[in-house]
Parts: structure tokens; sequence; C-alpha cells
């Protein structure tokens, strides 16, 4: 094993420092004040992602979602301002990029996924131009709230690629608010306004589709199921889709294109001992311990766990991670279980949220006593004031936010 400075010797390293990672290092700090712990994450800027979907309807400024990194590293937690570029799970080491091997007890690998843009021909030369937009890039979220204004009619169309990605809703979040912003304008009428994913149903979650469809309905909106998108030529304002399952492509002109990219682990977990046949990091879906190595967990979107890659579910997958891990450094049994929750707050219009709470499996698990498969003015409420309070103030201090949500049978 190659020879490590004290400095480099860590209890606990956590890799990534966003929602995810830096939840779990504030919850260890809080449990275990001493606890040496350190986060490997290269960016300077932190930002809270579900909040680009109301950047992009006008709603928030992107200057809202954005913090400063360092201000939000938990007192007592070393910050290694790099990023990882290979694991060596036998040695219990990771190698970072400026050659720094770091050597750890416990290692917790919360990155996140990546955004592969260059899997769209043409794409990353025009997004944030020529009508190409997306609420999954800081650079070019605002940019949708601009091609939503100043659009005056014509086809507007909006893409989902095959899942996984982070927060399956989000793209059809930005769908109905364009589309609600467009009826209260006098605009809607003379815009065609489609609907392209690559699955074969609207939500994942059957129980809260009906709701959705009525939404589609009311704002006329032509879904284009099995359609996946290829190819952009922002110069010709057209777009190239491939019809899932079939070499058979079709080419459509378009005045907006919000595209939502299509999405993976990142290549430093895919290309890793770490990951699973999927590149995502092989856990248990229960107690988020690696299968193979009792010394690593993960949490967050690179997690190989079947939910909803959402900042609530890292939310409640955090106290997990931490309590098994105590408990392994102690000697102790690993009880802590994750039940698959996550959440969706799908706004259906300005001021309207269907709020999509589930499990594993797709089981609606509401938090509230109402039927939150109803547009809720409470439910936006949340959305752009409470769970951003949460986020900031909450999460990412290190409170285990809890949350009452209870499983219903809807068979």
């Amino acid at each position: 094993m190659a020879e490590t400075s004290t400095q480099d010797r860590f209890t606990v390293l956590i890799v990534g420092g966003g929602a995810a990672g830096i939840t779990v290092a504030a919850q260890l700090k809080r449990q275990r004040p001493n606890l040496s712990v350190a986060i490997v994450e290269p960016s300077t800027t932190h930002a809270y992602q579900p909040g680009w979907t109301l950047v992009g309807a006008g709603v928030m400024s992107l200057a809202e979602t954005l913090r400063q990194e360092g201000g939000l590293i938990p007192d007592g937690v070393t910050w290694l301002r790099d990023r990882v570029v290979s694991f060596q799970p036998d040695d219990k080491t990771c190698t970072l990029e400026s050659g720094r091997i770091v050597e750890y007890r416990r290692l917790v690998v919360a990155p996140g996924l990546q955004l592969d843009w260059n899997k769209v021909e043409g794409l990353a030369e025009t997004i944030g131009r020529n009508g190409v937009t997306s609420n999954y890039s800081r650079e070019s979220c605002a940019y949708t709230w601009e091609c939503i204004e100043q659009l005056d009619g014509g086809v507007a169309i909006f893409t989902q690629p095959p899942m996984p990605i982070k927060c399956a809703g989000a793209p059809q979040k930005i769908v109905y608010l364009a589309s609600d912003y467009w009826r209260k304008e006098g605009r809607l009428h003379k815009t065609h306004v489609e609907f392209a994913l690559a699955g074969d149903v609207l939500f994942g979650v059957p129980y809260f589709v009906p709701s959705l469809q009525k939404m589609v309905d009311y704002y006329g909106v032509d879904v284009r199921y099995k359609e996946n998108l290829i190819r952009v030529d922002g110069a010709k304002k057209e777009a190239t889709f491939q019809r899932v399952g079939t070499e058979e492509t079709v080419t459509r002109r378009f005045d907006m294109l919000h595209v939502t990219p299509p999405q993976s682990a990142p290549d430093f977990i895919k290309s890793s001992p770490l990951a699973n046949a999927g590149g995502w990091v092989d856990v248990d879906p229960a107690t988020l311990r690696h299968v193979r190595y009792e010394d690593i967990f993960s949490v967050g979107d690179a997690a190989g766990t079947s939910n909803a890659k959402t900042a609530a579910a890292a939310r409640v997958q955090a106290p997990v991670v931490v309590a098994n891990l105590l408990a392994s450094l102690d000697g102790r049994p690993q009880t802590a279980t994750y039940d698959g929750y996550g959440a969706c707050p799908l706004t259906v219009a300005y001021g309207k949220v269907v709020l999509a709470e589930f499990l594993y499996g797709g089981k609606p698990a509401p938090s509230f006593p109402y039927d939150q498969r109803s547009p809720s003015r409470f439910a936006w409420f949340l959305k752009t004031q409470g769970f951003p309070r949460l986020y900031w103030n909450l999460m990412l201090r290190g409170y285990d936010v809890k949350v009452p949500h209870k499983a219903i049978e809807t068979a």
C-alpha cells in the first residue's frame, strides 16, 4: 500500500459534497463530534437543484439556489478540494486527481450522477441558445424562462430520456408550468406543446398518473411515448428522435426545445470495483452498505437502488447510512433500513402541486392527511418555501428531519 501522511488518514471519508454527502457529514459530526471526517469535493459552489424548475419558470432566481460550498462544510470536517479518480477498496484507500492517496476506515460514496450531454449529437454546441435549453443545467435554467416568456406561438418540445434520471418528474414539471404561463398570456391556443419521452408511461408510480393525465389533457399537450432524443440541430431548429426498440427516426422542427439529458453513474464509479452491472455503487437496497465491501456505504443518486433519485430520497437515506456506519465502527448490528422513500412535487400549474411520495415498488406513502393526487396550493407552498428552507437550514446542518409518511394500499 502507498505511503500516506497523517492528514491523509480519516475514520470516515465521504466522496461528494452535494446534498447527500454534506448531510451525512453533518449528522456524523452531530452524533460523534470528535470523529475524523473528510469530504472530497472539487466544486466551490453548491446548488439546490430542485429549485431549478422554479428558476426555469420565473418563480425563483438562480442566485437563490446557489451557496458557497465552503460555508456548508460542517465544522470539524476536512474539505479536500479535489476529485477521486480511483478506489482501492482492498487497501481502504482512494486516489485523488492530484495524486494524493487518502486512507479511510469507512467510506461513503455520494458523488451524485453525471449528465451525459454528448450522448445527444449537437446538444452541447447549442444548449443555452437557439431556443434550446434545460433546467438540468445551472448555465441554462434561467434561459428556460427567457424562452418561455418570449415564445409567441409555435412548437415547444420537451424531452425525457430513458431512466434512471434524477427527479424523474422534472421533465414534465416544466411542461405544465410553461403551458400554464402561455394559457394565462393567451398564447397556448397558438402553441403546439409536445412531451417526447423514451418510456411508455407518463409517470412511474401508477397511483398518480390519472391526475397528471388530466393536466396533460387540460393543456392539450401532445405526449409522444417511446421517443428518445438523439440529435439536435440548433441552427435549423430541428430535433431528431429514435423510436425506442426500432431503428426508425423522426425529425421535427421546434421553436423551443427543453432537453432533459441522458444520465448515468459518474465514469469513475462505472470503472471502479464498487460498481454493479449498471455502473452504480453496488449496495444492499435496505442497509445501503456495499454488498462486497463491509466498510463502504453509498447514499444519494450514485447508489445502486431502485428508488427515485431525489433530494428527498437522500434526506431519508442519510440517517440510515449514519446509523449503520456508526454501528459498524462500534461492532454493533446494523439494523437501520431504508424503505425506498422518494418524493416528487409535480408543479402542474403556478400555485398548484401534485405531491407524489412513494416507497420501493411505487407504493404511495403520503405524509399529509389529504389526497395528494389533487393539485394543492399547500404543496406549492412546500415546494417554493418549505422545502428550500428545510434543505438549507435543517438537512445540510445534520438535523434528522423525520418524515411521517405512511404506505397505503391502492389495489
